[in-house]
């Protein structure tokens, strides 16, 4: 619905006519009264807001003029501004920038591929109400709390040593629904689920000693009520009153998650459809294709003589040779658990085929409270997945000799954990390989854990948790 109250008065900073033109498309979606002067240069800009009294009501600044960009641009607008606020677009993520750019008084930095009218109006909306506040204060740390309370985005500072909140935002107080009274008394561990405060507990540490100026960081959080959300974290390092502390910034990116888990997924579940569909086909067409041609060939081996006799076996051999290589593709593309054999047997059968020559002392154990029942035909399928390309990778890569496969079921949680005792290798160097991240995605499809354990000369072990 259009804002049709009093006209709002916008001035754009762009040069790029397209990138003007989808700005102002999307401010007149939102905003009905509307005046907007675009300015193609800092030049044209600083001349437009000379005078003293505010022409405008903000200001949409694209960071790359041809006449001046960067930090420079940003602090030239800001001084020819005064009291207009001042709103980013911009075709570059830079985090660094992005928060020394609102600690130099701009109001908010977006991103343009990431614009929706919705977004952009809110963003006027907020910048133009924050500015107005923020003009009341005279000293700079109380523009920058003014700034902190009044963004839309969650924000907090905690103590770097005792992870105690000491400054939270409305935002933040109204997304994880606590009030400012519970929060001051809670750590940054306190809005973790329980099974993530170790392994934050440990980044948290090591973010403290590294001294990093700035971070990017997903998390899984939680609310009061105990509801997940996941959060993008941007955090840096201050001084408040002589104590180090950190100042954080998060979005909820919950939603977009979910909506990148859904595609993912639904990418994966058609890769095995046609994998199925491909795996069924050999089987049942090509397979039978050679096998009536082997009975064909049989009727016909009475007409051979003693001299030619040898390439009719030869070519019943051949045919034998490729009717049990195409079973076991088969078999590799549409697991046979799919219809009559239990998720052990698979496992199994794959673990027998890939050590068909005897290569490696392989124990398999299988929980017995692992079985059809209790676990979906898609975690099934995942974990079948995941075996098979850590065999893979373990016969590229691990010179190993023995492999150890171990599946549990407990608590409502199934586990498998495959070690081998091969090389090993520099998790830092390795553990972002594209077999990894196929697993990891795999894992996380089900909202399960996928962690790796490696060091150079002593093997590698992945162990994956998947809630039944």
């Amino acid at each position: 619905m259009k804002d049709q109250t009093q006209q709002l008065r916008i001035l754009v900073v762009e040069d790029n006519t397209g990138d003007f033109v989808i700005v102002q498309e999307l401010i007149t979606e939102e905003v009905e009264n509307v005046s907007i002067v675009r300015a193609n240069s800092f030049k044209e800009a600083a001349a437009l807001l000379v005078g003293g009294m505010p022409l405008f009501d903000t200001i949409l600044l694209d960071l790359s003029l041809p006449d001046k960009n960067g930090e420079a641009l940003v602090k030239d607008i800001l001084r020819h501004a005064g009291e207009i606020p001042v709103v980013i677009l911009t075709g570059f993520e830079n985090v660094d920038f992005s928060i020394r750019s609102i600690g130099l008084g701009v109001c908010d930095y977006l991103l343009k591929d990431e614009l929706t009218p919705v977004i952009l109006y809110k963003s006027i909306v907020y910048s133009i109400e924050r500015k107005k506040a923020s003009s009341e204060l005279k000293k700079s740390e109380q523009q920058y709390s003014d700034l902190f309370h009044l963004s839309p985005q969650p924000m907090w500072v905690y103590d770097e040593e005792t992870l105690k909140f000491l400054q939270v935002n409305e935002a933040m107080m109204n997304l994880y629904g606590y009030t400012e009274e519970e929060v001051m008394k809670m750590t940054e561990l306190d809005i973790r689920p329980a099974g993530e405060r170790e392994k934050a507990a440990k980044m948290l540490e090591g973010l403290r000693w590294s001294g990093k100026q700035a971070t990017a960081d997903l998390w899984l959080h939680k609310k009061k009520n105990g509801e997940p959300v996941y959060m993008e974290v941007f955090s840096t390092p201050m001084l408040l009153n002589g104590h180090a502390v950190r100042s954080v910034i998060a979005n909820d990116v919950t939603e977009k998650n979910q909506f990148e888990h859904d595609i993912t997924k639904a990418i994966i579940q058609t890769q095995e459809e046609e994998r199925y569909e491909i795996g069924g086909e050999l089987h049942d067409n090509v397979c039978q294709l050679l096998a009536t041609t082997k009975l064909t060939l049989g009727m016909l081996k009475s007409a051979f003589t003693s001299d030619n006799i040898k390439y009719y076996d030869q070519s019943i051999e051949y045919i034998g040779m490729a009717l049990n290589e195409i079973r076991n593709l088969s078999h590799r593309l549409a697991p046979s658990f799919f219809d009559d054999l239990t998720l052990k047997d698979s496992f199994q059968k794959m673990l027998h085929d890939f050590n068909v020559e005897k290569k490696y002392k392989i124990h398999c154990h299988f929980d017995l409270n692992v079985n059809k029942d209790n676990v979906s035909h898609e975690i099934q399928l995942n974990i079948y997945r995941i075996l098979q390309e850590q065999l893979r990778n373990i016969s590229k890569y691990a010179s190993a000799t023995e492999i150890d496969v171990n599946i549990t079921a407990s608590d409502g949680k199934l586990t498998m954990r495959i070690s081998d005792n091969g090389v090993g290798f520099d998790m830092a160097q390795v553990s972002n390989g594209i077999g990894m991240a196929n697993m990891r995605r795999r894992a996380e499809l089900f909202d399960g854990k996928f962690e790796v354990y490696s060091v150079p000369g002593e093997g590698c072990t992945i162990v994956v948790i998947i809630g039944l």
